[in-house]
Order: structure tokens, then C-alpha cells, then sequence
């Protein structure tokens, strides 16, 4: 049986749980060698142990994505141990307890973080690895988008707002990084059962479930399919473009 990656390295950021956690496990499961960034620097150590002890080749490096020094450190140590980088995962980001509040009450800190983190982590953490993927001379970007973006989503909007920015960055990205033969896309999940998404009123998940053309709850094991998919070498041909996976929910 045909392995999606032979010895690839992919970068998942975000990693330590949740869909990231998820998009690692998966590329690791396909031949991937995976590395792990996260802020969480004790369950990204867990995780990445828990990984390997199935066999996984998978290391854990620590980062903070709103610090661009951080970033950049992280990114040498990439280089320093493996050379070049296949796949990166933009999967971080602020989405935790900041959800309920109209547009006139969020606060211009939280609003400032939320940005921060999703939108220029986002921009910094590609800067940092592009040099990684020239390298490998396929690279492969997938940036976790959300459909909140697509439909509209009420009291979130700096969340909303971040991940529409996401969207659009991807297609530019798609151009400028083009001609060096790198892809990038982003994924739009809909509302799916992981930890950061724990928070949100039931009323917002049964909207969701009873909203989509696939009527049941979605899980992360919905989104690693996609995500494997466009950081494989058959999807070399595909880039700027954004995949909405959420049953149906918004059909466009």
C-alpha cells in the first residue's frame, strides 16, 4: 500500500491538541515525519510521546505565535534537525471564550490578541518556513480557515473577521509563492467537537447539526482526510483555493 508521504516533514502548529493534534496524528499515520508546535509546551511534549509510542515519527517544538522571535527560533530548529520542511499546517489560533459578545462589546484588546495571533501568526509563521519548503522543492501549505468566514457567523466577529483575513491571504500567498512550486489552500471546518470548541452555547451546535445537508455533529477525523489530501504530493496542482468541510452547512 501506497504511503501519502515517504518521510516528508510536515509542521502542524497548534498541535498539542485539538484538530491540529489531529492533522499530526493523520500525516503521521501517512508516513509523515511531523512536527509539533504549540504554546502549551507540556501537553505538546505528551502528545508528541503519545504519537511516537504508536510509532509515529514526531517531534515537539515549542512556539508562541504571537512572538515573532519565538517563530523564528522555532523555524531554526526545524532547519538545524531536518533541513527542509514538505507541509506546513497553520492551524493555531484564538478561538477559545471569546465567542457570545456583539460587535459593539468585544474589547479592543481582545480584538488586537485575536488579530495578533490569527492573522499575522499566520503571515509570520509562513515567512519563517517558506525558506523550508523552497528547500524541499514541493512545499505544501494548508491554513486552517473557518466557515464562520463564509456564512456570517454573529457575535464573533473579530474571530470571524480573522479568518475571512485567512482567506484572503491564502490566495495571495497562492500567487506569490507559485512560482517557487508551492501550494497553498486553506480549509474551512464548520463547528466541530474538539476542546476549543467546548465552550460554545448548545443552542450554536444544534443550529449547526440541523443546518447541514449531513445532519449529525462534526468531529476532526471529518477534516484530516482534506487536509492529508492537499499537503500530498498529488495536489501539487492545486493552490489558492479554499475547501468549506462542514456537511453542507454552506453550499457555495
Amino acid at each position: 500500500m501506497r504511503r501519502t508521504f515517504d518521510d516528508d516533514v510536515i509542521v502542524v502548529s497548534g498541535a498539542a491538541r485539538g484538530l491540529g493534534r489531529s492533522f499530526a496524528a493523520a500525516c503521521a499515520a501517512n508516513g509523515a515525519r511531523v512536527v509539533l508546535l504549540d504554546i502549551l509546551e507540556r501537553l505538546g511534549e505528551q502528545t508528541a510521546e503519545e504519537l511516537r509510542a504508536t510509532g509515529a515519527d514526531a517531534r515537539f517544538v515549542p512556539v508562541d505565535i504571537a512572538d515573532p522571535t519565538s517563530i523564528d527560533r522555532a523555524a531554526r530548529t526545524v532547519r538545524r534537525e531536518y533541513g527542509a520542511v514538505h507541509g506546513l499546517v497553520n492551524c493555531a489560533a484564538i478561538a477559545t471564550g471569546i465567542g457570545g459578545k456583539t460587535f459593539e462589546e468585544i474589547d479592543i484588546q481582545t480584538w488586537d490578541r485575536v488579530f495578533i495571533v490569527n492573522v499575522r501568526g499566520t503571515w509570520l509563521m509562513t515567512r519563517a518556513f517558506a525558506p523550508l519548503l523552497r528547500t524541499s522543492g514541493r512545499g505544501r501549505i494548508v491554513n486552517i480557515a473557518s466557515d464562520t468566514a463564509l456564512w456570517g457567523a454573529p457575535n464573533l466577529l473579530h474571530y470571524v473577521a480573522s479568518k475571512g483575513a485567512v482567506i484572503a491571504m491564502t490566495r495571495s500567498l497562492a500567487r506569490e509563492l507559485g512560482g517557487d512550486g508551492i501550494a497553498v489552500n486553506a480549509i474551512a471546518p464548520g463547528l466541530t467537537l474538539v476542546e476549543a470548541t467546548e465552550y460554545v452555547p448548545e443552542e450554536r451546535h444544534r443550529h449547526y447539526v440541523e443546518g447541514r445537508a449531513i445532519r449529525r455533529a462534526q468531529v476532526p477525523q471529518d477534516i484530516t482526510g482534506a487536509v492529508v489530501f492537499l499537503l500530498s504530493p498529488d495536489a501539487g496542482f492545486i493552490t489558492g483555493q479554499l475547501l468549506a468541510v462542514n456537511g453542507g452547512f454552506f453550499l457555495h
